[in-house]
């Protein structure tokens, strides 16, 4: 039996790991929910009988395929694709799609579990998913990248749909991957059914607001927290980990709630920035260039340090955003940061803190939110690109960042109710995964034995 699990629970929990045996990513996404959720089936026995966990832990839907494709010099490759349809309780799956050589069935199944809680917590009609490929886009042509999509939308568009299945960007996949994502999908069903893909561009039927949606959201959120403390972001010292879409409009926002950001990192190490990280220079090197953080330190001059093979939580900081991939910050890391005198932690990557680093934090009371309350800002926006293309619409910048505010405070305030009512006040990792199970839990109830 798994210690710290309610024995109703625990046996539950030892039958995941034996069905789903090597998914080391997966195990750990469910039972940081798991070991949440005691409290639920003591007060709600009929989820229990209804077995809601066993059913939600278990895909609706996994997908692997063989996608081959030709470089440019005519030498062929084979990748694997992979779509996990976790739960279309709440609405069609939607989850993004992740292009890295890490990706692994495990590591897309965990990504899919988390979603669900995640698109629970948005309160809008959005099931999970996820999907991706081991294939790496780094040093790839544009048209080497054009022909490896289409290749994986070639299997994949029949699994998709505006009522099915809606995919979006992850890691390795932005605008340039989903036109092309979106071109063969367009090709082969001869359809222009805009729902089918967010993170579309703006003048073919994207929304505004997407690009920025993940880091504005987890900034947002994080803002939501210290206010609940009596504090703010103003004047904070903040240390955000990556430089891709999340870590950099991460900066973009806590800049303009007036806080000082010192720090972004690649797979290379980190910069350190005293007097506040350069956004537009940032965004010229990894946005345009596609380079690297040690590039923008030299170009920075002496104001900026890189530090090499090294963590960024080393950097003293009131705030810390981790926004790159999955267990980035490790126990040490944690304490490391809580002895600098951390007060708040808001994950804009997916489960980029480890369950030691997650203890840490709470024995020391720093305010934490989980990657499935911070950064669900992405797919929220997601599901407002969704509303407009159903409605064949476009809302301005102003009018969806409007909406993007409303729905981090409404998460942010359901974390912290469901935390309080169930006596875990402050807890929102409690307060995130029940809020999300019994939102999902209470609409397979009503819809049967599905």
């Amino acid at each position: 039996m798994s210690a710290n699990l309610d024995e109703k629970i625990s046996p539950l929990y030892d039958a995941i790991l034996r069905r789903n045996p090597g998914e080391i990513e997966f195990h750990q996404a469910v039972r940081e929910v798991l070991e949440t959720l005691g409290p639920v089936v003591a007060k709600r026995p009929e989820f229990v009988h209804a077995k809601i966990i066993e059913r939600l832990c278990e895909p609706e839907r996994q997908l692997i395929f063989r996608v081959p494709w030709t470089d440019d010099s005519g030498e062929i490759h084979v990748n694997r694709g992979f779509r996990v349809e976790f739960s279309s309780t709440l609405g069609p799956y939607k989850g993004g799609l992740r292009f890295h050589p890490s990706v692994n069935l495990g590591i897309v199944k965990f990504l899919g579990f988390e979603q669900i809680f995640k698109n629970a917590l948005t309160g809008l009609p959005i099931g999970g998913g996820k999907g991706g490929s081991d294939f790496d886009p780094k040093g790839r042509s544009d048209a080497e990248i054009m022909r490896f999509c289409q290749s994986f939308m070639t299997e994949l568009y029949r699994h998709l749909g505006e009522y099915t299945d809606v995919p979006a960007g992850d890691i390795g996949v932005g605008g340039r991957e989903i036109g092309y994502l979106f071109g063969q999908y367009k090709r082969i069903t001869n359809r222009y059914e805009s729902g089918v893909l967010t993170g579309k561009g703006l003048n073919w039927g994207g929304a505004q607001v997407r690009k920025e949606a993940t880091g504005y959201g987890s900034v947002l959120f994080t803002a939501e927290m210290l206010r609940a403390r009596g504090d703010s972001l103003e004047g904070r010292r903040v240390a955000v980990s990556g430089s891709g879409n999340v870590a950099i409009y991460s900066i973009e926002k806590a800049q303009q709630l007036g806080a000082n950001v010192v720090t972004c990192s690649d797979s290379s190490g980190y910069v350190v920035d005293e007097k506040g990280v350069d956004l537009e220079l940032l965004k010229q090197i990894k946005e345009v260039e596609r380079g690297r953080v040690s590039d923008y330190a030299l170009r920075r001059g002496h104001d900026a340090r890189f530090i090499p093979d090294s963590s960024v939580w080393e950097v003293p900081c009131d705030v810390a955003l981790p926004s790159a991939t999955q267990n980035e910050l490790t126990g040490s890391d944690a304490a490391a940061l809580v002895r600098n005198g951390v007060r708040a932690v808001a994950e804009g990557a997916n489960m980029p803190t480890t369950p030691e680093g997650v203890r840490v934090f709470a024995e020391a009371g720093v305010a934490f939110a989980p990657g499935k309350a911070a950064n669900a800002g992405g797919v929220a926006t997601s599901a407002l690109e969704m509303q407009q293309n159903a409605s064949r619409d476009s809302w301005t910048f102003a009018h969806t960042e409007e909406r993007l505010a409303g729905i981090m405070r409404h998460i942010h305030d359901t974390c912290y109710e469901t935390a309080e009512r169930y006596g875990r006040p402050g807890d929102y990792v409690a307060g995130a995964n029940i809020a999300g199970f019994e939102a999902v839990a209470e609409a397979m109830t009503a819809q049967g034995l599905i």
